[in-house]
């Protein structure tokens, strides 16, 4: 396949490369001023990384490499306080680059920790993975986990490039694969349909990483979540429809210790906001129906259990986009058509989460 780039405009431009065996673009995104890099990654992923340092030393730069815990046990203070430590013993000045390779968990943490370092310092993002590449690296947010909740401690950090090789997800284990058409799946629905019409003309071509199917798949979502980004980099008002699902993932991220796949939180997630627009009166059966079938196509999950929605509503009061005690959903008024949904009266809540639960 060939290359192609998306653009970004945040508080600095950028670009995510999106093809294959594109490893070699590193050096050119960390650019001539920097000295030193520091790797962080995973440890199933300390082969790449010892291609990437050899790399980088052959053209003349410091490499220090630190293997991260894996997955969400990653995004701690305790962890990214190593990394200080690490940055500090290595003397890494404002012109030195911080380079995350791997999951979503990784270059979260690896922007907030380039964020945090001398009040920022420069990060290039090389997701591994497919909820990474069109989610968690590209966009600028950062941030690790607390007890009471997920990336409530973060950092608006923009990358200075984005790298997504896609010969890297051929490794990826299949579920990873189809938890991360969850967030691509996302993108369909609130902003490109033809995401989706290329998901039902076939399922498996999407679940296959070599086809060209899922390349595309991948530059149309990093090109939806680039035109939101661009618009509003902070947050303040149209990002939020990124966040379309995640309302209830995050509460069931949270309930179950991290152990679900983010995608497939996801999943669920917009299925439950799908019901709740449609009871609310904003969405058709027939796109409520959609995303089910969509879905579950994929092999994702459209149903929770149905014993724990006390404990969901407690962390959906904690998550980060409600407004006081106000929650707050993103909903669809049809395929790309989001809006917001503020205050839903609780018996709607559990109405919707009744359609969801098994």
């Amino acid at each position: 396949m060939s290359t192609s780039r998306v653009g970004v405009q945040a508080e600095h431009d950028y670009e995510v490369v999106i093809g294959r065996d594109l490893l070699g673009e590193l050096p050119g995104l960390i650019g001539r001023a920097a000295g030193r890099v520091l790797v962080m990654h995973p440890a199933a992923l300390a082969p790449v990384a010892a291609v990437v340092r050899a790399d980088l030393q052959a053209r003349g730069l410091e490499v220090v490499l630190t293997e991260l815990p894996d997955a969400e046990e990653a995004k701690t203070v305790e962890v990214a306080a190593a990394c200080w430590s690490l940055l500090g013993r290595a003397a890494f000045s404002r012109q030195d680059v911080v380079v995350g390779l791997g999951g979503g968990a990784t270059t979260d943490l690896a922007g907030f920790v380039a964020a945090s370092w001398l009040r920022g310092v420069p990060v290039v993002q090389v997701p591994t993975t497919l909820l990474a590449m069109v989610d968690a690296a590209v966009g600028g947010k950062t941030g690790i986990n607390t007890a009471e909740g997920k990336n409530l401690v973060g950092a608006f950090h923009s990358p200075v490039g984005v790298v997504c090789d896609l010969s890297l997800l051929t490794t990826l284990p299949a579920a990873d694969l189809r938890a991360g058409l969850g967030e691509v799946v996302k993108c369909g629905f609130i902003a490109d349909e033809r995401i989706l019409e290329l998901v039902e003309a076939s399922p498996s071509a999407a679940t296959d990483p070599s086809s060209p199917v899922l390349a595309e798949l991948v530059e149309r979502s990093v090109s939806v979540k680039a035109r939101v980004v661009s618009a509003d980099l902070r947050e303040a008002s149209l990002r939020e429809i990124l966040n379309y699902g995640h309302t209830l993932a995050h509460a069931i991220e949270h309930v179950e210790g991290y152990r679900w796949r983010h995608g497939e939180a996801v999943s669920v997630g917009m299925v439950f906001a799908a019901e709740l627009a449609r009871l609310a009166g904003r969405l058709d059966a027939a796109d409520v129906a959609r995303h089910r079938r969509v879905l579950t196509s994929l092999g994702l999950p459209t149903t929770y259990r149905g014993d724990r929605w006390p404990a969901l509503l407690e962390a959906m009061r904690r998550d980060k986009k409600t407004r006081r005690d106000t929650l707050r959903f993103v909903v669809l008024d049809g395929v790309g058509r989001p809006g917001r949904l503020e205050g839903p009266d609780p018996d709607l809540l559990a109405a919707a989460y009744a359609e969801i639960s098994r």
